[in-house]
């Protein structure tokens, strides 16, 4: 055994021992890196990589220079080739050309520096797998890393990187590709090499369109294109038959993609894009469909056909224009998630939106037993059991009066749409219960004003009948949160007097007869969506209706005259 200890010297004049300058690696790190094959050398704030690193398996062990014996586990040339470098988490603004000297590399990791460059050695690194260059300043890559043709991991996340060369589809066994976070305006066609990659992730770019080659990557599993300027999706995608998660989030896109070939397809992400419609096509081949993301668009109506999605676990279509949302997906066996805030809806009560999915599923379910009713015997008169009625070509009003009277201490809901009603009875007052009143599609020119006793009633629908005045009995009922009164022939309304209705949160005025919006509406600050698209006024314009009802009230406001 050697008489001094390692890392200590005799100063030959003093005779005093002195501590040998340190290296930033500990040497019993490097010891066992020869036995493992790994180093670890992450967060040690390196600003470069000590010369012993890369000579690791070349120059020979200090303790070989000793005069020592070995046990079994100290045997210096029985050491293995490193395969595993981290680097992680330091302050390296450079790579030396010595990585070279590292042949036998698998994995090397050098996320979280400040790299600006890459040592055109690293493209003989003919072993390594995984390559993880992320959060560092990288401009540009140099050609032989092109080479590195055994890849199967690229991470370049959080970069500066504008583009990339066709060179890119020589990686052909690449399985996980990660490009986020850079400023690319456009990827190469050459991504249709990479038959192999699973996992692509292109989202935080500045792409405006996908290469059509894309399509022919028939392993990919995941696509994540969220946050760049896309307008659209190239239809060949539809072709990627293996395609399980699909990520178009903060884009521009107006209609979702048809992907009728996506069978596996089990999770697709388009929230805060500008879709306005959702069509049959574009759902029914989604089978296996578990997550369906639409919040923060334009969609207007949901088709019967999204029942058809019977896998389906998630559904959010927050902050959309729904006026009403199928019955049917009451019944979806398992979803478990519904998201409908911020929509205009006409038979949801807001109340309802924040008691969960499960009750809400629950309500759904009703509605469906409820605009189904059985048949009933035409000599008799039978009375439904629970506090709501649905009725359909009524025939006579003496019928609708019976049953007003026998249910006028329990009626709250009650659906009298599509029949071909001119008028109202007067029987309509003694329903003191009332919350809920439908009477779209009939023909009605006014409401009598007797009913403005309604104090409970909540919400009225009076949609496509030949109203052309605002019926006046409704400024009197106080109670009122959702007026929607579309499809007719109103001219005007009196802001003042609606500004007393102080609990209204929906107004829906669409496809009137509207000249003028009144800068006075602008105060009925209580409406959380007020719709007038398709009435012939000139202010405001289209282009301020389209931002939104707070920005509408707020426009109708500034024109106030002071």
């Amino acid at each position: 055994m050697s008489r001094f200890k390692r890392g200590v010297k005799v100063d030959s004049r003093s005779g005093f021992k002195q501590e040998i300058e340190k290296c930033p690696v500990p040497y019993g790190l490097l010891k066992s890196a020869r036995k493992s094959g790994q180093l670890n050398l992450s967060g040690r704030g390196l600003t470069e990589v000590p010369q012993s690193v890369w000579r690791l398996n070349i120059d020979t062990p200090e303790e070989a220079q000793q005069n020592v014996s070995f046990a079994a586990t100290d045997r210096w040339w029985e050491q293995t080739d490193l395969t595993k470098l981290l680097l992680s988490s330091n302050k390296l603004e450079t790579l030396s050309q010595d990585v070279k000297l590292l042949p036998a590399l698998v994995v090397l990791d050098i996320h979280d520096n400040q790299l600006r460059t890459l040592p055109a050695s690293i493209g003989e690194l003919e072993q390594l797998q995984k390559l993880i260059l992320s959060h560092n300043k990288l401009t540009e890559l140099p050609l032989e890393i092109w080479k590195l043709i055994n890849l199967r991991c690229l991470h370049l996340q959080q970069n500066l990187l504008e583009q990339l060369p066709e060179d890119l589809g020589q990686l052909c066994h690449l399985e996980d590709l990660d490009l986020s976070n850079n400023k690319l305006i456009a990827v190469p066609g050459s991504l249709a090499n990479l038959n192999n990659l699973v996992k692509l992730d292109l989202s935080f770019n500045n792409l405006k369109s996908l290469p059509p080659a894309i399509s022919k990557m028939k392993n990919l599993r995941m696509l994540d294109c969220s946050c760049n300027h896309l307008e659209s999706v190239p239809p060949v995608l539809a072709q990627m038959a293996f395609l399980e998660q699909l990520y178009l989030r903060h884009n521009k896109l107006r209609f979702l993609p048809e992907l009728p070939s996506c069978k596996t397809l089990k999770e697709l992400h388009c929230g805060n894009n500008q879709i306005e419609v959702l069509e049959a096509e574009h759902l029914k081949h989604l089978s296996s469909l578990s997550v369906l993301e639409l919040r923060d668009n334009k969609v207007k109506s949901l088709p019967e056909e999204i029942t058809l999605l019977q896998g389906l676990e998630r559904l959010d279509l927050t902050n959309n224009d729904i006026t009403s949302v199928p019955c049917g997906l009451g019944t979806l066996p398992k979803l478990k998630s519904l998201a409908l805030e911020g929509n205009p809806l006409r038979t949801i009560r807001r109340e309802l939106l924040t008691k969960g999915t499960s009750e809400l599923l629950k309500f759904l379910r009703s509605r469906i037993q409820d605009d189904n009713p059985k048949e009933e015997p035409k000599t008799a008169m039978t009375l439904p059991s629970q506090a709501k009625i649905n009725m359909h070509a009524i025939k006579t009003l003496k019928t609708l009066d019976y049953r007003i009277v026998e249910l006028k201490n329990t009626l709250s809901d009650i659906n009298l749409g599509f029949n071909k009603m001119s008028m109202i009875s007067l029987e309509f007052s003694k329903l003191q219960q009332l919350i809920h009143v439908d009477l779209r599609n009939n023909l009605l020119t006014s409401l009598p004003m007797e009913i403005e006793v309604l104090s409970k009633l909540r919400s009225i629908i009076l949609s496509f009948n030949r109203f052309k005045s605002f019926p006046e009995v409704l400024y009197s009922i106080f109670s009122l949160e959702t007026i929607l009164i579309s499809n007719n022939q109103i001219g005007g309304i009196n802001p003042v007097r609606l500004k007393m209705l102080d609990k209204l949160s929906t107004l829906d005025l669409q496809n009137n007869d509207i000249m003028q919006v009144p800068p006075e509406l602008g105060n009925c600050t209580s409406l959380r969506a007020l719709m007038l698209d398709g009435n012939p006024f000139r202010n405001p314009r289209a282009a301020v209706v389209a931002k939104g009802t707070d920005a509408l009230l707020e426009y109708l406001r500034s024109r106030i005259p002071t």
